[in-house]
């Protein structure tokens, strides 16, 4: 332990949020507090490409898109190249790249002679990801596309070690790149759940019914699809809650009568007064972190089978697994006429076991 604790880690991120963090955020505070516990405060030293507290000139985002041309993604140009590739050289053990669209760094340290460990965390397949956020009108969105799959590969090719949240996305890289990850890490996310509630209590007859997600495609297409096949169905109390979410009521005629509510500072109330966690996602890669608040928060959660992607749990108890209209409608009026405990010990439980930052440290503390 006392070696460990003399070395030094480089954690290498994409954004410092200015508040309120996302999902890709969650996850890589945890890393660095796993990082912090093992090496020490003043042994992790950390470097940003955006900082959102600072703001963006129109300059930088217009030369942010130029560099896609050479797979530098949003934020990366090549003076923050060479910074980070001095650095690391100035005695750092490891270079920590948090997410695989900086995968071109891994590239630049093995060629300039970097002695340390270079690892690399794939929270999506970002080729996947930006393909599916990516807005299809947007011009040059191809190169987008392009910048993130090249640097999958960078990140496949020149790193020491590479980390997925799933099988299913190690198994891609096999497949695309000819690598599997050096180990497959779920998401673990730190404790928040302050609040004990009455386990007695039983879900209402009209269901309090809450969809969590910040404003991107995968979640604005699942949330839609729901509120037009769906809804119009079943007897619920229905409520968006995520980051940015006012822009998708104020595009869309059918959120009309939906309580959708932007940046909350705190989502804990809106957990606890929710009989149901609603989660229609069909798409996308990685493992989702709404589906890890809801197991913390011991909630019933009706999702699809990309909402319970890369967990480990019998969604059964958990909930239900739904793919279809139909069958989202069966479960909710299943639900509504047999109704069950609002707080689902199994979710909580499984969360503990599995998904928690205390079950997960061990896990990326043994790949260093």
């Amino acid at each position: 332990m006392n070696h460990q604790m003399n070395k030094k880690v480089l954690y290498i991120g994409f954004k410092r949020y200015n508040s309120i963090l996302n999902g890709g955020g969650l996850e890589n505070e945890r890393t660095l507090r796993t990082l912090r516990k093992r090496f020490g405060d003043t042994q992790v030293d950390e470097y940003y490409m955006i900082d959102e507290r600072k703001g963006r000139s129109l300059w930088s985002k217009l030369m942010a898109v130029y560099y896609t041309l050479f797979d530098l993604h949003n934020g990366l140009t090549p003076k923050k190249v060479r910074e980070i590739t001095a650095k690391a050289h100035e005695g750092y053990d490891y270079v920590f790249i948090s997410t695989s669209v900086l995968g071109i760094l891994a590239k630049a340290l093995k060629e300039s002679g970097y002695q340390g460990n270079t690892i690399v965390h794939f929270h999506n397949i970002e080729e996947i990801y930006y393909d599916a956020i990516t807005p299809k009108w947007l011009p040059g969105r191809q190169f987008v596309v392009r910048c993130a799959a090249h640097n999958d590969r960078y990140a496949c090719d020149y790193a020491d070690k590479i980390i997925t949240l799933c099988k299913r996305d190690s198994d891609y890289l096999a497949n695309h790149y000819g690598r599997t990850a050096d180990a497959v890490i779920g998401i673990g996310l730190k404790d928040r759940c302050k609040q004990a509630e009455d386990q007695e209590v039983m879900t209402n007859e009209v269901p309090n019914c809450l969809f969590l997600g910040s404003y991107f495609a995968p979640n604005n297409e699942g949330v839609l699809w729901f509120v037009n096949n769906v809804l119009p169905h079943v007897n619920i109390q229905f409520k968006i809650v995520g980051k940015g979410m006012k822009a998708l009521k104020e595009q869309n005629e059918c959120l009309k009568d939906v309580e959708v509510l932007s940046d909350v500072p705190d989502l804990e109330p809106f957990f606890i007064e929710a009989d149901f966690m609603i989660l229609p996602i069909f798409s996308g890669s990685g493992m989702k972190v709404k589906t890890c608040e809801s197991l913390m928060y011991g909630k019933n959660i009706i999702g699809s089978d990309e909402t319970f992607e890369g967990y480990e749990l019998n969604t059964d108890e958990a909930g239900k697994r739904c793919n279809t209209a139909e069958e989202y409608i069966a479960a909710i009026n299943h639900f509504c006429q047999h109704p069950v405990k609002r707080f689902n010990a199994y979710s909580r439980q499984i969360f503990l076991e599995k998904y928690s930052e205390e079950a997960t440290e061990e896990k990326i503390l043994n790949i260093l």
